[in-house]
């Protein structure tokens, strides 16, 4: 019983401390917060943020295209705050230590440059 309290807990401090990554994440880059909460349309929101077209929305939700189209998206949005291709790989493999950089570290939002579709 306590070890399941514990684990809930454990996992709703998580939780709350990646919905904060997200929600900051979010704000630099001039979106609204609240919106990585959202389900669906924080993926629309993301690929808005990274300057890509809506309709890919519809491929992220097919199982192993949205593999590929994810880690485009993370691609993007480093470079969009000013990082590497480097800096991506590390979201893709220790996101639990690159998004908190990216949230709460010191890059900045720059508009991709690419022309939405």
């Amino acid at each position: 019983m306590i070890a399941g309290v514990f684990v809930f807990v454990l996992w709703l401090a998580i939780a709350v401390f990646y919905i904060a990554c997200g929600w900051k994440i979010f704000t630099k880059a001039g979106q609204p917060g609240w919106a990585c909460i959202i389900p669906f349309y924080n993926i629309w929101v993301m690929l808005k943020i990274v300057n890509r077209p809506g309709w890919w929305l519809i491929m992220m939700l097919i199982p192993f295209v949205s593999i590929v189209f994810g880690i485009i998206v993370v691609v993007d949005l480093a470079k969009a705050f000013g990082k590497s291709v480097g800096f991506a790989i590390f979201m893709i493999l220790l996101g639990f230590i690159a998004y908190p950089m990216l949230a709460f570290g010191s890059a900045q939002y720059t508009r991709p440059v690419r022309a939405a579709a």
